[in-house]
Order: C-alpha cells, then structure tokens, then sequence
C-alpha cells in the first residue's frame, strides 16, 4: 500500500511540476502577447494627432463603453474638436464639430465614401447574405445601390408614396384612441409607432403592410432588427477590435449574432416569396422590389436586391419610431408645446373661431404648417436618436490641418456633439422648436453629412411631420405616473448604436386640446370615433359600409 502511496505521490509531483511550468508559459505568453501588442498599436497611432493613451489591448473602449457620444465631447474640451482613439489598436479619428464636420464630411466627401467592415455586423451577422446600403463599403455594387434608392426615395418617388403614409397614419390615430379605450386607459405608444414605421417601410418595398403591433411576425422583427442594431453598435462588440476574443469559450457574441442571421433569412424569404407569388399571379401592389424585379434592365442581383429590401427593414423604422417614441412622452409633460402646436395647426387650416381643425389633416400636405416642421427638427435635434451616426473609412489619405490621415483610416462623427454645439445654438439643452423658425437653415446633423447621408431622410422627415400633425390635432397627450424621456437619463441602453426611451405609458385624450380654447371636444371625438369603427378586434375587417374611404394605392414607382 506504502508503494503505491509512492507511486501516486511521484505522479502527483510530475503533474504539479508541469502544470507549474505551463502556467509560466500562459504567463510569458501573456506578457509577450500585450507588450507586443503594445508596439504595434503605438506604431498604428496617427502622427501628429492628439488623443488619449488608451489601455493595453483594449486601448480606449473601457472609457467610451457607455454613452460614448458624451465621453468623446468631454474629451474634446482637452484634445480639440479633432482627435483620436484607438478601439483596441484600431485607430479612430473623431469630429466633434459643426467646423470639423464640415472640413472632413464636405470638403473631404469623396475621400470619406466608405465604410469599415467590423467582425461581428459584416462577417457574422451579414455574411454573404449582403448588407444594408448604410454599412457597405464603397464599391461598383454600392453604386447601383445608392441609385435605386435614391431613385426609390426623392421626393417625387415619396410624393407616390402619400396614399400609404397616409393610411399608416390613420390606423396609427386609430391605434392611440381604441387601445387607449378613447383617452381612459394608459398606453405606451413606441409598439405603435413601430408597427406604423414598419408597415410603411414594408408597403414600399414588398407592397405588404403590418396590420397589428400584437402580429407575430411584427414582434420577430422588431426584436431580430433591435438585435442587429447593436451588433452595429461601435463600441458594444468587443471581438470587433479583440481578436482574441472571437476565440471559443470567448465568444457568445458570434453565436448570438449566427442566430439572428438565420431568424432575419426567414422573414425576408417570406416576404420575398409571398411578393414572387402575388407577381406570377398578377396580384401584387405596386413597390420596390416588384419594380426592380420586373424591369431588368436595372442589373442588380439577387445580393443587392437582398440589400435594398435590408436596407429598407433595417433603417426604415428605427429612426422615426425611436424619435416619435421620444418625442410622445416629453410632449406629454409639455402643455405649452402642445398647445402652440394646436394653435398653429388652426391657423394653417385656416379655421374659424369656436371650430376645430380636421384631426387627420391633409396627408398630401407637403410640410407646409412651419411650426410642425421646425417641432419634428427640433425632436430629431434634442434626441439624435443616432449619437454617432454610422462610421467612415477613408478610401484616400485626408490631409486636415496639416496632419495627414493615411488611407483606411476610419471617422466618427459625433451627430449629437454637433446638433448641441454652441456654434450653431447658445441654448442647445433647451427642447424649443422656435429655434428652427429662427434659423430654417441651420444644419441638422442626425441624418449624417455628404456622401453617404441617409438616403431616406426626407421619407423619415415627412413621416414624422404629418404623425405630429395627426396626433396633436387629435389628442391631449397627458403623463401616466412618472414619465422620464429626458435624452441624457432615459436611455433604455446607452451602449445601442439606436438610441430608445425607456418604457412609459401616456394617456391620449381625443379632442380635449381644444379646451385651452374653451372650444368642444365633440368633432374630434366623432372624427376618431368613427375612424376606430373602420375596423373591429385587431385583424378582422368591419363592414363596407362602415369603412372610411382611403385613397388608390400609387399605380407606379419611380425606381424603374
């Protein structure tokens, strides 16, 4: 027994010799791994250019992790208005500015025509299944692409489009008096928004609209696409810039990423097949992609096709629906607002004292009321809902007060630094839409700068426009319980690339704006009364002869 007690204790010594010895070697390795990756990532700086240190491997993503927008301002005050960080050893030149966008994004457009491609969005979560127009790098096929959208998304192509914004619009109003129980049941409105954005977005792509936010499928979207988005985030995926990190058992986030993937490859084929199917039926409405499909002479391929219809799911709801989803709750603590709103809107409708405006006002108005205008600039401004709009890549060295920036260099803009900049506003904190009144020509920056600017940022400014029109001619929006949409508290996740408001529920009293006039509230309760029995339960169809006439849809689209 002595003996084999020797034999297992020599054993045990062997063993505790090794594993003495390979934790040495982990170690050394370690050591080895961050002093070399030390050299390189110093040598990756850009000379001449200020910025802080950073850390070892990590460089600065420790500091910018959360709420990065307001990190990069505070480190303008010390660094200026252009500087650099490093995302690992990536190097990164960001603008803080109105002047410094200018001078990169305008002046430096062209050189700043591309996109960096990131680990997890691009080689994971996209593949070869394509990417959306916003986040591909500069080539023959984005070319293609950013015609046919521009195409698809000028204003005589969005003025095709009123039949549906106005529509959506209308089932949207429908949506906030019926769930609402007519002003007696707190809601949160952001599920409705979204199904409205959605639906629009859809409709001129597929030519299929998204009846109900309660609608399966409507769900799966919304929490697939919210999912992607912070995949795109430029500070959230720590593989992106720590290759080590896309090592297994490191790596939960490409899993997460493979999956969702392969849940967005389902509803796209569904809408792809169902519009396939209503084409070879001659059934389908008319749309984008059926546009694209039956006049061949636009050559592009089944990527790109995959792209504009990404393209269109992706970015077509986040923004107005994250904006409005803002902008309901502040409004709902903002009598004032509302009520110079209403006031406004009486005036462009040209109403007479002791009347009341049409609640769904006339959806092929193009802008015109200027204090709605300058309001739905004014929510785009306050809540940026993108602080850091997608990132450049430079195709070509920028040479920027005397430093030059080589080539693949990539830049952030700091969308919410400049519409807060005191340059442009000398009370930028302040939510006040007579700002716009004042400087109509000011520049907004949450669209993005020059070349690859949001290509739907008049579709996005119209829909906002006339859902505000609709809802404060309809409503009284009133807070239930606390209700915090203040931009720099209340976000639900400050890492998302996509900003949104942290869960609220609201009460959206129908008609009683007008009591700040002493006027009755009975037109506009009639008006949304018989707008809400257009339709029973969520999915069932009313009646015809209890149906509200809505126009044709277009017959044609631009994008041929």
């Amino acid at each position: 027994m002595s003996s084999e007690f020797s034999f297992l204790g020599q054993w045990f010594g062997i063993f505790t010799y090794l594993g003495h010895h390979v934790l040495l070697h982990v170690l050394a390795l370690l050591v080895v791994y961050i002093f070399a990756n030390e050299i390189v990532r110093s040598r990756r700086r850009i000379p001449g250019l200020k910025g802080p240190n950073g850390w070892p491997i990590i460089g600065n993503l420790r500091e910018v992790r959360v709420d990065a927008a307001q990190k990069y301002r505070d480190w303008a005050e010390t660094y200026g208005d252009v500087y650099q960080v490093q995302m690992g050893d990536i190097p990164v030149v960001v603008a803080n500015s109105p002047a410094a966008v200018k001078a990169l994004w305008i002046t430096n457009s062209q050189a700043l025509s591309s996109r960096p491609q990131t680990y997890t969005f691009h080689k994971v979560a996209s593949g070869i299944s394509g990417f959306t127009i916003g986040t591909s790098p500069y080539d023959e096929s984005l070319k293609r692409r950013k015609k046919g959208a521009a195409m698809a998304l000028n204003r005589p192509a969005i003025q095709s489009y009123i039949p549906y914004l106005d529509l959506e619009t209308k089932d949207f109003v429908k949506d906030l008096f019926s769930y609402g129980k007519g002003g007696t049941a707190a809601i949160d409105p952001l599920p409705m928004v979204q199904r409205l954005a959605m639906s629009l977005a859809c409709t001129i792509n597929w030519g299929i609209r998204m009846r109900s936010h309660e609608d399966d499928l409507f769900k799966e979207i919304v929490e697939v696409e919210e999912e992607m988005n912070r995949f795109r985030s430029t500070q959230s995926n720590l593989q992106d810039y720590i290759p080590l990190l896309r090592l297994k058992p490191f790596n939960s986030q490409s899993a997460k990423a493979r999956q969702m993937k392969a849940r967005r490859a389902r509803f796209m084929k569904q809408f792809d097949d169902e519009l396939r199917d209503k084409i070879a039926r001659g059934t389908n409405e008319p749309c984008i992609q059926a546009s694209v499909i039956t006049f061949k002479e636009d050559k592009l391929n089944e990527t790109e096709l995959n792209s504009i219809s990404l393209s269109m799911i992706s970015g077509g709801f986040e923004t107005v629906s994250n904006t409005v989803g803002f902008s309901l709750g502040f409004l709902a603590q903002r009598p004032d607002i509302q009520e110079r709103a209403f006031e406004e809107i009486c005036k462009f409708q040209e109403v007479s004292p002791g009347n009341s405006p049409d609640p769904l006002c006339d959806a092929g108005d193009d802008q015109r009321c200027m204090y709605i205008v300058a309001l739905a600039k004014e929510a785009l401004r306050y809540f940026t809902i993108i602080p850091l709009v997608l990132p450049r890549e430079s195709i070509r060295d920028i040479n920027y007060e005397g430093v030059v920036i080589p080539k693949g260099t990539t830049f952030y803009m700091n969308a919410w630094a400049c519409n807060y900049h005191r340059d442009l506003w000398h009370d930028p904190e302040v939510f006040r839409p007579e700002r716009w009144l004042e400087q109509p020509d000011a520049t907004l920056y949450t669209f993005g700068l020059g070349y690859r600017m949001c290509s739907a940022h008049m579709l996005a400014q119209r829909q906002l426009y006339l859902i505000l029109m609709r809802t404060l001619s309809s409503f009284r929006l009133e807070p239930h319980g606390v209700v915090d949409c203040d931009p720099r508290t209340s976000k639900r996740d400050p890492s998302d690339l996509i900003m949104s408001a942290r869960p609220y529920k609201i009460l959206c009293i129908p008609g009683t704006a007008r009591d700040w006039h002493a006027q009755s509230p009975m037109s506009t309760s009639r008006s949304l009364l018989l707008l809400h029995r257009t339709r029973g339960p969520v999915g069932r169809r009313m009646p015809r002869t209890l149906a509200v006439a809505f126009p044709p849809a277009p017959t044609q689209f631009i994008l041929q």
